[in-house]
């Protein structure tokens, strides 16, 4: 994999666990005795660096940042209409974990549709709320980072996407009522 991650200080790439990261360098370090090459990343939102040998690259899932093609069609999971499963709580939260951690933006965009509210929407339980924001900020980091954006209008877009892909909310039964009379009145004038 060192061979088809070749990656630069400079570049973003994306740790499954950790999320979008830059390498700061490519350093050499001994340790008991063994020589490693290791790729030095830095994650600023988590105030964190991270060692990966250059040879475990491919074994930890690291990679390179999704091609804007890929992103493109996450994007487009997230205007597609939720798919919840009906299974306990605690089976699909362990299953959008293992998404959200696989690092694949297409599995963190079906969880960021499957857990969207809307307003008139019921809210969600905690956990639901943890879930779906570690899963859109994933996913809004790593489209901010391929549109060479910052994660916050990254977020704001994924949010205008999920708005405007909501279907239309129901009437209030008052809303219903005001309709009804306006039509009544609108055939008697006629």
């Amino acid at each position: 994999m060192a061979k088809d991650l070749m990656c630069s200080p400079g570049d973003f790439v994306v740790y499954p666990t950790h999320g979008v990261g830059k390498v700061i360098e490519i350093e050499n370090q001994e340790y008991s005795g063994h020589k490693l090459k290791l790729f030095v990343i830095e994650f600023d939102r988590d105030r964190m660096t991270l060692r990966v040998p250059t040879d475990k690259a491919e074994v930890s899932g690291l990679r390179k940042l999704s091609s804007k093609k890929i992103i493109e069609k996450a994007l487009t999971t997230l205007k597609g209409r939720a798919r919840v499963k009906r299974t306990m709580w605690s089976r699909r939260a362990q299953e959008y974990e293992a998404k959200i951690n696989s690092g694949d933006p297409m599995a963190i965009a079906e969880v960021v549709r499957d857990l969207h509210r809307n307003t008139g929407q019921p809210d969600q339980s905690f956990s639901e709320r943890q879930i779906y924001e570690a899963a859109l900020d994933r996913l809004a980091c790593e489209v901010g980072a391929v549109e060479k954006t910052d994660p916050e209008r990254a977020t704001e877009k994924l949010e205008g996407i999920l708005s405007a892909s909501a279907p239309a909310p129901e009437p209030t039964p008052e809303e219903i009522a005001e309709g009804e009379a306006e039509a009544g009145s609108g055939t008697a004038a006629a």
